[in-house]
């Protein structure tokens, strides 16, 4: 599908644009700002080929790793491909690669998902005086607005792990829910933290785009207001980035912690075991000695013998308990 987003003919100087959804046989406006394509098709890529003679990079080459095939310039066009968050709200959340051209005025993305912070920048399109007047700065907005999308992200995840901060060192747990409670505890911190690892990446991944921008910026002398505000994004960028590392480190804590009251749970079951052990061993060393089959033992002979032993039993069990008690061992 292509999405075109031109200046509306009515009055072109608003700020706004208008969305147009091309058909298979419709030609690209020559007005276009900014041509959207989500996962198009091989006909449609070679449609945007041949009207701004550039080649148009595959699911393939946005999956690459090398920083040169991912960010460089050729024939006039740059191509700067990052990685964006998807389905952050879900359980499965993932990086979708999103390659954006810049050729003269035009921008181009080329997606094969939906960032919710495309959906987001749409919409702001309709305003007044929201959107730019080239390629350029349409791409800036649109940074800008997913990098609105990562600290949404991020300060959901921070309210969810303040929550589970403030169950983990809860004073009153139930004994008799405490192991669900901190499996659910683990499962928890395991998905808030692959969710902020995949976002710092991803900001990461923008942050080489901007650094590229800001380059090819200084290199062509292009106007101090758009160097300030590409300095302006980097900054926001790497506290975003910091913001990140700081929950990662947060999240490590909170596992460090449940891990190790799970821990002190698994020390106290194994204590009492070892207390009701030693607890049952004198009453097993008097039933051992009287259970000997020698002949001459007087105590056998004793009508007193059997309550004598079972007496002895009970003191011998007993005693160890209380000394226990006494050393503030249980």
């Amino acid at each position: 599908m292509i999405i075109v987003y031109h200046l509306p003919d009515a009055a072109p100087g608003n700020g706004t644009l208008d969305k147009t959804v091309l058909g298979p046989d419709d030609a690209v406006p020559a007005d276009a700002l900014w041509i959207d394509l989500v996962s198009p098709t091989p006909a449609e890529d070679r449609k945007v080929e041949r009207y701004l003679g550039i080649e148009v990079p595959t699911r393939e080459d946005q999956q690459d790793i090398e920083p040169s095939e991912l960010i460089y310039a050729e024939h006039g066009a740059r191509y700067l491909t990052a990685r964006l968050l998807v389905r952050a709200d879900e359980d499965d959340p993932s990086l979708a690669g999103v390659t954006f051209i810049l050729k003269d005025a035009v921008l181009i993305t080329v997606r094969y998902d939906q960032p919710k912070a495309f959906a987001m920048f749409a919409q702001k399109t309709t305003r007044p005086f929201a959107c730019g007047r080239n390629g350029e700065e349409v791409m800036a907005g649109l940074i800008e607005t997913v990098m609105d999308r990562a600290a949404d992200v991020l300060q959901m995840a921070s309210e969810r792990i303040d929550a589970l901060s403030r169950a983990v060192f809860a004073s009153k747990v139930d004994p008799g829910t405490r192991n669900a409670e901190y499996q659910a505890t683990l499962r928890a911190l395991g998905h808030w933290g692959d969710l902020i690892s995949k976002q710092r990446e991803s900001l990461v991944s923008i942050e080489r785009t901007m650094l590229f921008l800001t380059a090819s910026l200084r290199a062509a002398k292009g106007s101090k207001e758009a160097r300030d505000q590409m300095r302006t994004t980097l900054r926001d960028l790497q506290s975003l980035e910091e913001h990140a590392s700081f929950q990662n480190n947060k999240i490590q804590f909170l596992l460090d912690a449940t891990l190790g009251l799970v821990n002190l749970e698994q020390n106290n079951i194994i204590k009492l075991f070892s207390v009701m052990a030693v607890v049952f061993m004198p009453p097993t060393l008097i039933a051992s000695i009287y259970g000997m089959n020698f002949k001459h033992m007087p105590e056998l002979e004793s009508t007193v013998g059997y309550p004598l032993a079972l007496v002895l039993m009970v003191i011998a069990a007993v005693m160890p308990y209380f000394f226990f008690r006494w050393k503030r061992w249980l």
